[in-house]
């Protein structure tokens, strides 16, 4: 069912805050329970916040709770909260709740439309590695598509690997009729289009390349919704003060080993190298 577009406002704002919080290590019970009184009490999203609540506080976990709320919150918002919650899983649950943040927002702008909600949907499954069947009929279940669009997803994740990305979509493109024509003035398409002449001529533009410079250029075009990129892994520094306990601990390591193994030498911490005489140390 799709929602008003008030309801993708908040879950907007929902998303955003929720992970903002999770940052600060606040725990979900809490956040949750605090959004539930922030959120506009006009939409729905308040009441599926206690469901979501009572979930994590049952199981732990928000994606089994978005499952029984199917008609508020779509398959595809529950496959990807889904992969970052499973216990071996490299998708971060930050990263997956910015993924919901830009979609729901993407939703409310003027500019949103079916071709543009679902490459940004396939750039999130392909980028961040999570699976073309599940995703795509996650994806297909979508009330945003209608038949054709739903049809064209389906069969799509049967075929990819077959050919290019771009290959797929040119050919649902309204630049492969306008190029057909020029050869066959009376040619009619035989399957229904599903993209306009903008996305034709970048994806032809962009066949032999990698896909993520597709998306980029669609991105740059036609203004459709960036993915998020997982943060970047800082570099580890240790506070000077306990990498100096740590080289100490590292010498008395040393030292116990030489002791064991019978060459135990405190030459070195001598300040001065004694010489030794008939007469005595010097």
């Amino acid at each position: 069912m799709l929602l008003a577009r008030e309801e993708y406002i908040e879950q907007a704002y929902f998303f955003r805050a929720y992970r903002e919080r999770l940052e600060d290590d606040t725990p979900s019970q809490e956040i949750l329970l605090a959004l539930r009184e922030e959120i506009l009490a006009t939409t729905s999203l308040p009441m599926a916040i206690d469901i979501l609540r009572g979930e994590v506080l049952l199981k732990g976990r928000l994606s089994t709770a978005m499952s029984v709320l199917s008609h508020y919150f779509t398959p595809f918002q529950t496959f990807v909260l889904k992969c970052s919650e499973e216990d071996l899983a490299r998708f971060d649950q930050r990263t997956a709740l910015m993924v919901l943040e830009r979609e729901a927002q993407y939703r409310t702008e003027e500019s949103y439309s079916p071709a543009g909600l679902f490459i940004y949907q396939f750039e999130c499954l392909s980028r961040n590695r999570l699976g073309y069947a599940d995703g795509l009929r996650a994806v297909a279940a979508d009330p945003a598509y209608s038949e054709d669009w739903r049809t064209w997803i389906l069969r799509l994740g049967q075929q990819i690997g077959t050919a290019e990305f771009g290959e797929f979509l040119y050919f649902r493109s309204e630049e492969h009729v306008v190029e057909r024509r020029r050869d066959k003035p009376d040619y009619q398409a035989t399957v229904p289009i599903l993209f306009g002449r903008s996305e034709g001529r970048i994806a032809r533009a962009n066949r032999g390349k990698d896909p993520l410079y597709l998306f980029a250029a669609l991105q740059r075009q036609l203004g459709y919704p960036a993915v998020p990129r997982p943060p970047r892994q800082r570099d580890f520094q240790l506070h000077p003060e306990l990498e100096a306990r740590l080289q100490r601990l590292e010498k008395r390591v040393q030292l116990a080993e030489q002791e064991q193994k019978g060459k135990f030498d405190l030459s070195e911490f001598y300040a001065k190298q004694p010489k030794f005489t008939d007469e005595g140390v010097e």
